[in-house]
């Protein structure tokens, strides 16, 4: 993947000083300060035409459960505007370093995961629209994140101005710390969730701390053993998954009994051919479960009308679960504004993508190719359904939460790029004053009024009658 982070193996092998001639040259033509400007452009698409466009390959009875979770608030129709947000972003200026780019950096897309170790860490985890572009792109997304989420809490401009500069100024500083360090190093950091409160809030008052341990509680209790609970139930002395509709859907519950079983070969022929792109002795283990049931299953807002399929396999007895969760892979949203993906499957690119990005991925992160019962072939990338995941509620954040939450983000993102991009060129086009920092902070509110507007006109949209949304 390295071609298409440096633009040839000389610019990867510069010394460090010329790394830091780079980095500053790219001032001279894209000030920092240029990062501040936002204003939609005279041809800008229709925000709703561009969200049909998405929703045309997807299935169509769940299209409209799309609709109505993106109408529900602007921060709600922020997570699934993915697209619009990356063409505004590609009119904007950038310093011609690129890196991996996890595509949707919200701040919901940072959140607590488990390690193969067994160790609760921080880390970035949707990565649907991973490719090679402009590093800035994620900060942005990052950033304008935060001030919709603080607005819907009603934080004041200035409390918002904080948050943003305040994580703006993390990404700054942890790139710059992670220019200085061997590239080993940089590739074995990590947010462990046992030091996060020592080096992210070393002053917190003993009622932060408290929220912080249940927080961690949480997300460990969130298991497979945990969603087993939940989603499966015994039938004829039988263990299987419990139809939710529409949200989730056994697949014997879905469809007609010929394509049913049709289908449900093809997605056990899956779980056995995508075992193939794990490493070996994490193959081996996954050869000793069975398929036991499958369900579609409705995920996210920005997500929803991709197929998505859970599977729950069998080991030793009924009562070993292992979920997996078979997610559609599309093109990624970047892919129009800086050049298609070099895998020959986009399952390959998320899965590629999410390896070079996280500290650490789960260890059964793989991909495949299926053909559908439709005759059309698919791309899908396959994890497990839950393994400790704990994931922050925006709502509740009061500015001072929200604060430290943007700065561990700020720290975290800068960690992903500094595995695949030129971290010290970044940081030395960042510098040591805070002028990106106060740059992305007008960004961010700029950004928020588009979005706000992008909001309205889905909601005139469904008045209308020119889509049709549905709660769920």
């Amino acid at each position: 993947m390295a071609k298409k982070f440096m633009s040839s193996d000389e610019t990867r092998h510069l010394t460090p000083e010329e790394r830091v001639a780079r980095g500053k040259a790219a001032r001279s033509t894209t000030p920092r300060s240029s990062h501040a400007d936002f204003s939609p452009p005279p041809k800008r698409p229709d925000p709703v035409e561009t969200i049909e466009k998405q929703s045309a390959t997807r299935v169509p009875e769940l299209v409209p459960i799309r609709y109505g979770r993106m109408t529900e608030a602007p921060f709600r129709f922020y997570r699934g505007a993915a697209a619009i947000m990356a063409a505004d972003l590609a009119e904007t200026p950038r310093s011609g370093i690129r890196v991996q780019c996890c595509g949707d950096a919200h701040m919901l897309n940072f959140r607590l995961l488990a390690s193969p170790e067994r160790r609760l860490m921080f880390d970035i985890n949707d990565f649907d629209e991973t490719l090679p572009g402009p590093w800035e792109w994620d900060v942005k997304r990052l950033a304008a994140s935060l001030v919709i989420a603080g607005r819907a809490n009603g934080f004041s401009a200035k409390q918002r101005a904080s948050v943003v500069r305040a994580a703006v100024r993390s990404y700054r500083e942890r790139m710059r710390m992670l220019a200085g360090m061997g590239n080993l190093d940089v590739w074995y950091t990590h947010f462990d969730a046992d030091e996060l409160q020592q080096q992210f809030a070393p002053k917190a008052d003993a009622r932060r701390r408290d929220r912080w341990e249940r927080t961690r509680e949480r997300a460990r209790a969130h298991d497979t053993l945990q969603v087993f609970e939940k989603l499966t139930h015994v039938v004829d002395g039988r263990r299987q998954i419990a139809s939710d509709p529409p949200l989730l859907i056994r697949l014997e519950d879905l469809l007609p009994k010929l394509e049913r079983d049709a289908l449900k070969k093809e997605i056990s022929r899956l779980v056995e051919r995508y075992g193939q792109t794990l490493q070996t002795d994490r193959r081996f283990l996954l050869e000793s479960y069975r398929v036991a049931d499958v369900a579609r299953k409705v995920v996210g807002v920005g997500s929803v009308g991709t197929r998505c399929w859970i599977i729950l396999l069998l080991g030793k007895d009924d009562e070993d679960p292992l979920f997996l969760q078979a997610k559609e892979a599309d093109e990624s949203i970047l892919a129009p504004y800086v050049g298609g993906s070099e895998f020959a499957t986009q399952g390959e690119r998320v899965v590629a993508g999410q390896r070079l990005m996280q500290a650490t991925s789960d260890i059964f992160l793989g991909w495949e190719r299926v053909l559908g019962i439709d005759g059309r072939q698919r791309d899908f990338y396959v994890r497990q359904l839950r393994d400790w995941k704990g994931i922050a509620v925006a709502e509740s954040l009061s500015p001072k939460v929200m604060t430290l939450f943007g700065t561990l983000c700020g720290a975290t993102l800068a960690r992903a790029h500094a595995r695949s991009g030129d971290r010290i060129a970044i940081a030395a086009y960042l510098g040591g004053g805070d002028v990106f920092d106060r740059s992305l902070a007008t960004f961010a509110e700029l950004y928020a009024d588009q979005n706000e507007k992008d909001h309205q006109a889905l909601v005139d949209a469904v008045k209308s009658g020119r889509v049709k949304a549905e709660a769920a």
